[in-house]
């Protein structure tokens, strides 16, 4: 059997701008190549199942030649499977995704290219430059800087380019920047033309440097970088840096499986984020108490839950069971905040009660007020959640029957692309959005060595009992969501003015 290889445009840095059929392919993928050009963030994507190859090339240090990446590609294609070829920006766009093709073409292989933004384009627009404009400029070149123009047998002819106008995009152009902008200006461009060179452009830590041709060699810089030349390099439409949390590197502890409104909301802001799988969410040891009140769920008047995953996992067994969730439309449903009043209206049931502000305590003090004397209440939970609210519910004399839904583990390793941000010291901020998150987290960065690191990086609290967990393990914690506010809207919001101080 045949497999089928994928060359897939990873973008220019930014996870976010890679095509959905890009996502699609990595996510169905069971053998990924992949080098230092694509976003590390974006080799998480793949299934715990898939084989990760490392092809990427440094300088000084190559870790497949273009030959053997090939001849990997190849190999894992006639194995049968399914292999993403992971390259950064376009495939096509001096990324030497042409050969590859090749490769497989000569060995009547299947293949799919799936295009990326490329890296002259999205760093330009992202440091506020359109490469083309009414009046500016009506035309664009993309040109590799990487060889040495005094090459007799040089492919760039730098002279023409330098009569022809409009704009150059260079790629891998920094080191030689001093001979092509001699060539340039000796083919007729104006020393005087502007220029711009973006580095790591798209990612939270680009950094862009103006100039002009001149002086082009003069920019302090390094690769990798994008250099623009040309009358619109003067032009500044800023939006990227202007963002109030760009620049920003936050770690965001959360389940495995769990879609974040917190992740988008960060990256809304401008924050690169580096999603922290901490909590596994598993069944209970049994199914057969839960299922027990299932079957007499009509002896209870209220049900209250705590999370959003206590909801989906409570109502989702309500539905294996009895393929039916009608029944839970006659109960008063009680819901400590926001996100888990959302998690419920999402099954088009109602919430007949929050309280105001977003603590189990609370949740229990208007509960024990609003309930009757003879009025039961089921109450599902994770296995080793906090006992608040059933213990204060029964000391005010309410009927309450709690029940495990579901119980957390702790995942067995941390993204390698979250590890290297706190080894340099690129970590802004580590969230908490529960006590278990900490702990586990406390665990997982101690496995790595990387516990004295984690503590000292500034981190941000969901609420009052996730942050005394967080001072209790002693993390530096310097956010907490308002308490009129405990949400993760209410934490990104904390976290905004804090990092605006």
């Amino acid at each position: 059997m045949i497999g089928i290889g994928y060359l897939v445009g990873a973008g220019p840095g930014d996870p976010g701008l890679i095509t959905v059929r890009g996502l699609e392919c990595l996510r169905s993928a069971e053998v990924l190549l992949y080098d230092d050009l694509a976003n590390p963030i974006l080799v998480e994507e793949v299934s715990d199942l898939c084989e990760r190859i490392y092809v990427g090339k440094r300088a000084g240090f190559k870790a497949k030649s273009q030959e053997e990446t090939n001849d990997l590609f190849v190999d894992r294609i006639k194995k049968g499977k399914r292999t993403v070829r992971l390259k950064g920006g376009d495939p096509y766009v001096f990324g030497r995704g042409g050969e590859e093709t090749l490769a497989l073409m000569s060995e009547g292989l299947p293949f799919e290219v799936v295009p990326g933004v490329t890296s002259g384009f999205a760093a330009a627009a992202y440091a506020g430059i359109p490469v083309t404009h009414r009046g500016v400029s009506t035309q664009v070149t993309l040109v590799t800087g990487h060889e040495d123009p005094t090459k007799p047998d040089a492919q760039v002819d730098w002279e023409a380019l330098g009569k022809a106008g409009g704009t150059l995009v260079v790629y891998m152009g920094v080191g030689k920047r001093k001979l092509y902008a001699d060539r340039l200006i000796a083919g007729g461009m104006s020393a005087d033309t502007p220029v711009a060179v973006i580095q790591w452009g798209t990612r939270p830590e680009q950094h862009s440097v103006r100039g002009q041709l001149r002086n082009l060699h003069e920019l302090e810089v390094a690769s990798p970088a994008a250099i623009v030349i040309g009358a619109v390099a003067g032009m500044d439409l800023a939006w990227f840096t202007d963002r109030p949390l760009s620049g920003k590197t936050i770690a965001v502890t959360r389940s495995r499986k769990q879609s974040s409104d917190l992740v988008r909301l960060l990256r809304d802001a401008g924050a690169e984020v580096l999603e922290i799988p901490t909590i596994e969410i598993n069944n209970p040891n049994s199914w057969a108490e839960v299922d027990e009140q299932i079957n007499c769920i009509d002896t209870f008047s209220w049900l209250a839950f705590a999370s959003p995953n206590s909801v989906d996992r409570f109502i989702n067994r309500v539905l294996q069971t009895t393929g039916d969730i009608r029944g839970l439309g006659r109960l008063k449903i009680a819901a400590v905040g926001p996100a888990t009043t959302k998690r419920v209206e999402s099954y088009f049931l109602s919430v007949a009660l929050t309280p105001r502000e977003h603590r189990a305590e609370c949740l229990a003090k208007v509960l024990g007020d609003t309930m009757g004397d003879d009025e039961r209440l089921l109450y599902p939970r994770a296995a080793k959640g906090r006992d608040v609210m059933p213990t204060l519910l029964k000391e005010r004399g309410v009927h309450v029957k709690d029940v495990v839904v579901y119980q957390t583990g702790k995942p067995s390793e941390v993204p390698q692309a979250a590890l290297n941000r706190f080894r340099e010291g690129q970590v802004s901020l580590v969230t908490f959005t529960s006590s278990s998150t900490v702990w586990h987290f406390d665990d997982l960065m101690a496995d790595e060595g990387l516990l004295e690191v984690a503590k000292a990086t500034p981190s941000a609290s969901i609420g009052p009992t996730t942050s005394d967990t967080i001072r209790e393990l002693g993390y530096d914690l310097v956010v907490q969501a308002p308490a009129t506010d405990i949400s993760v809207p209410g934490l990104v919001s904390a976290i905004r003015d804090y990092m605006s101080q």
